[in-house]
């Protein structure tokens, strides 16, 4: 029981940092990324391919942040010169060009059977004792990530992002260049997402191109949606909402005796919509949003 609860825990984690780096693009900064599955998937493949190459784990893992990082300066120089929707449509393509070229590079990824055995961040007898290790590295990571944002809120860079995300006209209009802010806010949300990348592979041991679908990137905005968009507590608190969901509805045919798999399937789906309508309804700001 320990065990499936530590996985729980780390997996949530993982989510929230996604989440942390989503939020701050568009909580803080108005735009609309739907392919940050695509630095996730970076930062997980280049991970594991440096860690099987010989490097050692922990620096793959901020290698891995890095390669992820870089990768979001062409989307970033996109952002200039798209609007909103535009922009996220062109996120959206970029995610599925990563899976793809992931699936067809085979010298490199391994293509669809995906790269095994890949060395954990810490290689002890049991298993549990790594998990609880593990689980003490991520939250740490979480805590400091959630740190560099607070500080990055309350600098005179956090409020030229706001300032971009409430009027980017009149930001430009003060002589400030907003591209800049832009690029940089993608790039450290794309560093967060790669490292979250690096941690699941080192996690899971095993990575291929289907885990690293669209659907990730809207899981990820459901946890700032129903955390609350914009505040760092709402990407903690709705990552492990968000999985909680997800993993307590496995046990619903436990109390459905006679229903099948495939009908149990179709009624866990319904009630995760059910949840997520009922936050939508009745606390549209998320937990710890704030009310217009």
């Amino acid at each position: 029981m320990e065990a499936y609860l530590l996985s729980i825990g780390i997996i949530g984690a993982i989510y929230a940092l996604l989440s942390i780096g989503l939020n701050i693009q568009y909580g803080e900064t108005g735009l609309i990324n739907f392919g940050h599955v695509a630095y996730f998937a970076i930062g997980a493949y280049a991970s594991a391919i440096l860690s099987l190459a010989g490097m050692s784990v922990g620096l793959s893992m901020v290698l891995a942040g890095l390669i992820a990082a870089l990768a979001a300066i062409p989307i970033g120089f996109a952002a200039l010169r798209l609007k909103e929707d535009y922009f996220a449509i062109v996120t959206l393509g970029f995610a599925e060009t990563v899976r793809l070229v992931i699936q067809q590079e085979d010298w490199l990824t391994n293509g669809v059977q995906g790269l095994a055995s890949i060395p954990p961040l810490f290689s002890l007898s049991s298993s549990l004792s790594q998990n609880r290790l593990f689980a003490v590295v991520i939250a740490a990571t979480v805590l400091l990530a959630m740190l560099a944002v607070y500080l990055l809120q309350h600098s005179s860079f956090g409020r030229i992002l706001r300032a971009i995300r409430d009027n980017e006209v009149a930001v430009t209009a003060l002589g400030k260049k907003t591209s800049t802010f832009k690029i940089k806010v993608l790039m450290f949300g794309s560093f967060l997402a790669g490292l979250s990348g690096a941690f699941y592979a080192h996690f899971i041991s095993y990575i291929s191109p289907e885990q690293f679908i669209a659907l990730i990137t809207f899981y990820v905005w459901m946890s700032i949606i129903l955390g609350g968009v914009g505040t760092m507590r709402g990407a903690l608190f709705g990552s492990l909402i968000l999985v909680l969901i997800l993993e307590g509805s496995r046990f619903i045919g436990d109390f459905l005796p006679g229903v099948s798999d495939v009908q149990i399937a179709h009624i866990r789906l319904g009630a995760i919509g059910l949840i997520l309508m009922g936050f939508s309804l009745f606390r549209p700001q998320g937990l710890f949003g704030r009310k217009d």
